[in-house]
């Protein structure tokens, strides 16, 4: 066996899980081996029934005291029982969907119950936990279970299990980074390190492994973000976009004032785009700081020009929206300007269609997803190409993009507020606009700091919300109960909230494991009014603008970084009425509500990332990974921050030593 083999060369694999995996981007024996654990679920030492009470994901050691009852309760069948622990006191225990367990938890028999608690006072019970009898759950401790991202007819086991196959099997897996550098930063062989990541004995053992492999992803990305600063430098302006005075009168013309960052942000872009060089920069600005409106301003000056332009989107909803406010603005102020949406799911008729248009230049702003860099798409004078932040990081798509012209302007977008000293690594090929205000006319989200007792009453200001017309999302960080306990999932979740409100408030939830084109129909039907609250995981972080959405609840929201928190709160506050964020804390962590309070206390997000990069470090990796939408496939900028120093320094020494190396081949 070997890393190009296929995926179906691994036993119990077959044609159908191989399309499983394939949606993973799991193709090769390789993909596999290098598709890391997302986190790691750990087992600790049982704690009593007083002690668990302060967690939100705990163990308890106890003995069944009752035969477990079961009784209906409209769509779901609960068992329940108690458990008493080693000093007496008792806890209830409750499941949904499982009445098989009355006949095997007997009274008097002892277990190890790991999960969630819920309730309050007397009433606190665990809910749904896991079962392991007492040498089970002694040799979990002993290691820490690795936890993969899934798709639909995936399971972590089944992942693991092929892992394990594969490095059983004694697999070859060559080095990949230079023995000097393994050896001045201390970085264990490759082989070794991918072998700890998915089955790590222990977070002693886990660390150093997962130190090499981040560390060489960083040192690959910003090695490749170096070369292509170089060869940027020397591309001269091939397409001089001349500054305008139409596009001065259709700012005048605008329903608002430019803020002052959106005007220097403008100025900065059009002094690129007319200037010897090729415009390569970053507009990073915070969620609602209005980059749209200037992006959409350099592609109708661009157009003024006579050239094209194309936005990529990293959805077709989003793509879509850009599309339909870009010709709303242009037949309302008469810009005269022709505009194609080009998405994957258009029949093969219709793309053809648009392909033809746009290789004829019958199309001056061009906006789709990937599509925009497939083959068969041919543009005649691309002179600047936008990317969203999603697409930053792949950044093979965005160079491929940029091949499409005859090296176009380059303007990539991100909401995602990092510090100074991250983004100067990150984006070390760009030169970098802040826009760091909002348009006067949006009132700033009012934020609250809640724990669980306070559900509840977060359910009645979602309906108090609904009643006026509003509609509301509801965060929550796992996607199934199946997954590892210790936080709401939204498939539960959005059952508790139809029973909880009124029948004609329509709830629906979205996670990363539905298709595209079943996430791009439950966002369509939420831009719509048609569905009320959108019970989801972070996939919201990047979705369309819905202004009517006012209520944003954050269930666990001490299991996210502050920085993605800042990301999710993001999706309300776009429209006229005042919006609110509430931040659910399961804990009864001191420090955790000090974390949080920061987020509650601020909405501006460059000074949250800030207090973010101070507070994160190594750890944070064992629970939900915390990225805030800049993804590497194992880094985290904030947990990893001294590690992605670390690999620029190398990475910049490797570059010089390149660029000496050619300048002694020149002489």
């Amino acid at each position: 066996m070997t890393l190009e083999d296929s995926i179906r060369t691994v036993k119990g694999i077959g044609a159908k899980s191989a399309e499983c995996y394939e949606k993973l981007g799991v193709r090769t024996v390789g993909d596999l081996l290098f598709y890391y654990p997302s986190g790691y679920e750990t087992f600790d030492e049982p704690v009593t029934v007083r002690e668990a009470g302060k967690r939100d994901l705990a163990s308890v050691r106890g003995v069944i005291t009752q035969v477990p009852a079961v009784r209906h309760v409209k769509k779901f069948v609960i068992t329940e029982t108690v458990i008493r622990d080693e000093t007496g006191a008792v806890l209830r225990l409750t499941w949904f969907n499982m009445p098989y367990l009355r006949n095997s938890l007997k009274p008097g028999a002892q277990y190890v119950f790991r999960g969630k608690l819920g309730g309050y006072g007397a009433g606190r019970r665990m809910e749904q936990p896991k079962i392991y009898k007492l040498p089970e759950y002694a040799e979990k401790m002993r290691s820490l279970q690795p936890l993969y991202r899934l798709t639909a007819g995936l399971t972590v086991k089944a992942i693991s299990s092929a892992v394990g196959q594969i490095l059983s099997a004694g697999i070859e897996i060559p080095e990949t980074l230079d023995q000097a550098l393994l050896s001045e930063y201390g970085l264990m062989p490759l082989s070794d390190a991918v072998r700890v990541i998915h089955f790590p004995p222990g977070k002693e053992e886990l660390l150093p492994a997962r130190r090499r492999l981040v560390f060489e992803e960083f040192y690959r990305f910003i090695l490749n973000v170096r070369r292509m600063k170089e060869d940027q430098e020397a591309e001269p302006n091939h397409y001089v976009v001349q500054e305008d005075d139409l596009t001065d009168r259709l700012t005048e013309k605008l329903p608002y004032a430019l803020t002052n960052a959106q005007k220097r942000t403008l100025r900065e872009i059009r002094e690129d785009m007319s200037g010897p060089s090729v415009m390569n920069r970053l507009v990073q600005g915070d969620v609602g700081s209005g980059k749209t409106i200037v992006a959409f301003l350099a592609m109708y000056e661009t157009a003024l020009s006579g050239y094209q332009s194309a936005l990529m989107a990293p959805t077709e909803v989003l793509a879509r929206q850009h599309y339909e406010n870009f010709r709303e603005l242009s037949e309302k102020y008469g810009l005269g300007i022709t505009l194609e949406l080009l998405t994957g799911s258009m029949k093969a008729s219709e793309k053809k269609e648009k392909y033809d248009r746009i290789a004829a230049h019958q199309a001056d702003v061009v906006i789709g997803t990937h599509t925009l860099i497939q083959e068969k798409v041919r543009y005649e004078d691309l002179a600047l190409v936008i990317t969203d932040e999603q697409h930053r990081f792949g950044v093979n798509q965005r160079k491929a993009l940029s091949e499409k012209g005859h090296s176009p302007h380059t303007l990539v977008m991100s909401a995602t507020p990092i510090p100074r000293t991250l983004a100067l690594i990150l984006y070390g090929d760009l030169s970098i606009s802040v826009m760091d205000e909002k348009p006067a006319e949006r009132l700033p989200v009012k934020n609250a700091l809640v724990g669980t007792d306070y559900r509840r009453n977060a359910w009645s200001f979602i309906e108090k919300q609904v009643r006026e017309g509003r509609q509301a999302y509801v965060i929550c960080p796992l996607v199934e109960e199946s997954e590892a306990s210790g936080g709401e999932n939204v498939v539960e979740y959005t059952e508790k909230l139809r029973d909880a409100l009124p029948k004609e408030v329509r709830v629906e939830y979205m996670h990363g494991k539905l298709s595209n084109d079943e996430k791009d129909a439950l966002m369509e039907a939420f831009s719509r009014n048609e569905i009320q609250v959108l019970v989801s995981t972070t996939v919201i972080e990047v979705g369309i603008d819905v202004p009517n959405a006012t209520v944003i609840l954050i269930e666990n929201a001490e299991r996210f970084g502050l920085a993605e928190l800042h990301q999710l709160r993001g999706r309300v506050g776009r429209g006229k009425e005042q919006s609110y964020c509430i931040l659910l804390d399961t804990t009864d962590s001191e420090e955790s509500r000090k974390r949080l309070e920061i987020l509650k206390n601020s909405n501006d997000g460059f000074y949250i990332a800030e207090e973010d990069l101070k507070l994160r470090g190594p750890g944070d990796f064992f629970g939900i990974r915390q990225s805030g939408g800049l993804t590497f496939r194992l880094g985290d900028i904030y947990t990893d921050a001294g590690i992605l120093k670390e690999a620029e320094e190398a990475a910049l020494r490797t570059a010089e030593a390149e660029r000496a190396k050619r300048s002694a081949a020149v002489l």
